[in-house]
């Protein structure tokens, strides 16, 4: 009877002992081990040459990790402490020990989102770029502006804001300049379909000059209603030689963006981009056009207007017209409308 009561005993202290491990363990793996706070994730950034040291350090200066003990352990177990792979790894408030440390040992990165859309200036560009990436705007900023860097793409300094088409991309934070340019490149061709080239050389348009003409288009009315009947009358004066005096390409060229009117004392600007003084396309875009816009231009409305300007309803739309003449008669109605509101 004693010894089965010795092993009775046993059997009991062995399973409340596996119990207990088997418990432990599971928190070490599985219980969620750090201080995250709200619905944001917190981005553990881990550059190059860093160590699980620098790694600890980080999670301690925004005091992460609750259990400190349980992660180091799984850490060395696991062999991460030994070998720190570079990356962004996102931490939420369910994210455990194993789930974090099985992330950083096979360096599978959290991708970040990328969202291109309508910038108007390069430093625009680097400045988006610069506050979700590994390298900042400056860097950015040099790297579009170097006409020795941006030929290995197949643009110039100017045109380069052409290469990005508007869309969310994912991004790893350990990509190269090199490796994002790629990237955009790839969608750039993906967007740049054999029947968009072929409908751009119908009109004697290059994919970067429908693009310049698309972010003249888009600087000019958001209306996407009349945006095929605008790109319509710039393509008249283009193919004519007659010059396009586009007011958005006179707002870029002073970098001032508060202008409401452009008059006289603006159009005297000495710049590549006046339109008004030079003929043909400005060197680069003046935005980056949304895509439906780029096919508003590849598919514009052929028709014999040259001119147009603001109806006098103010409704944001606007009066085309053939001949100067007409032209005159439309904008002396826009201006009697000015000069009513200006009365009352």
């Amino acid at each position: 009877m004693v010894p089965n009561k010795r092993i009775k005993i046993f059997i009991l202290g062995l399973s409340l002992f596996s119990a207990m491990f088997s418990y432990y363990v599971w928190q070490v793996f599985k219980t969620p081990n750090f201080n995250v706070t709200g619905k944001k994730d917190f981005a553990l950034l881990i550059p190059a040459g860093s160590d699980f040291a620098t790694v600890l350090d980080t999670l301690k200066k925004h005091d992460m990790v609750r259990d400190q003990l349980s992660f180091r352990f799984l850490a060395k177990v696991m062999g991460v402490a030994s070998r720190v792979r570079p990356g962004r790894y996102l931490i939420s408030s369910e994210t455990g020990n194993f789930e974090l440390l099985r992330k950083m040992r096979n360096g599978k990165q959290d991708a970040i989102k990328v969202v291109i859309n309508n910038l108007r200036l390069k430093e625009d560009i680097a400045g988006k770029l610069g506050r979700q990436l590994r390298f900042d705007s400056t860097y950015i900023y040099r790297m579009l502006d170097s006409n020795e860097i941006v030929s290995a793409y197949g643009y110039t300094k100017e045109t380069i804001p052409c290469l990005f088409i508007p869309d969310t991309y994912e991004v790893f934070w350990t990509s190269s300049f090199d490796a994002l340019m790629k990237k955009m490149q790839q969608a750039n061709n993906r967007f740049w379909t054999d029947n968009r080239i072929k409908q751009a050389a119908n009109l004697n348009l290059t994919p970067v000059q429908a693009g310049i003409l698309a972010s003249i288009v888009y600087g000019e009315s958001k209306e996407s209603s009349e945006q095929a009947r605008i790109a319509g009358v710039y393509w008249n004066r283009f193919r004519t030689g007659m010059p396009l005096q586009a007011d958005p390409t006179i707002v870029f060229a002073w970098k001032d963006f508060t202008i409401k009117r452009v008059t006289g004392k603006y159009t005297v600007v000495n710049s590549p981009y006046n339109t008004y003084r030079n003929i043909g396309l400005p060197p680069g875009p003046i935005s980056i056009p949304p895509r439906d816009v780029i096919d508003k231009v590849l598919n514009l409305e052929k028709h014999s207007y040259l001119y147009f300007c603001a109806k006098e309803d103010f409704s944001g739309m606007h009066n085309f017209a053939v001949t100067y003449e007409e032209h005159l008669v439309n904008a002396a109605k826009y201006q009697s409308a000015l000069d009513g509101l200006k009365i009352h």
